[in-house]
């Protein structure tokens, strides 16, 4: 009798980054989300809640990132660390992922989270560059992301520290 086998999952891995050009060294299907992209910010409106579940009625270069992230299998951040925080354009880009979400609760390690849209779980990793990131900017970084993972409800996390976004590009994703 021949054993049962489940089909192989397709990976993709969603790259999030706030640097305009960068130069990475990616492996497989992915999909890229970069500074420079003509990108807006979440209105709070909840359209993509109410309107057109699980599509942003904004019609912008990151209509597609909420889809993204509920097929990704692989979620990797790259940012400037700004005060223990993500850049600007990267924390815009998670807030577009709002359609990734449903509009109810459920507990998860005995707090209060949305449901996932989508079945996916994936990684996180964080990757954060900067010159001069003190010890407080990495604990408060590390804690940022490993809340964010539980947001997610993903799979298992890694932060890592980079004096500048060249090491980065150096790195095979």
């Amino acid at each position: 009798m021949k054993a049962f086998s489940a089909p192989e999952r397709k990976t993709l891995k969603v790259i999030l980054t706030d640097i305009e050009n960068p130069s990475l060294s990616v492996s497989g299907d992915y999909r890229l989300y970069k500074k420079g992209m003509d990108v807006h910010s979440c209105t709070g409106c909840f359209g993509c809640w109410t309107k057109t579940p699980g599509k942003c009625l904004i019609k912008d270069d990151s209509a597609r990132f909420a889809e993204d992230l509920g097929k990704c299998t692989e979620l990797i951040i790259i940012s400037r660390c700004v005060y223990g925080g993500v850049s600007p354009f990267v924390k815009k880009m998670q807030d577009r992922g709002l359609p990734s979400l449903l509009p109810f609760f459920l507990i998860r390690n005995k707090e209060m989270h949305h449901k996932k849209r989508y079945g996916n779980r994936f990684t996180l990793s964080a990757l954060f560059y900067g010159k001069n990131i003190t010890e407080d900017e990495k604990e408060t970084a590390k804690t940022l992301i490993e809340r964010n993972a539980l947001n997610y409800d993903a799979i298992s996390t890694e932060v890592r520290f980079f004096s500048d976004e060249k090491e980065i590009g150096e790195l095979s994703l």
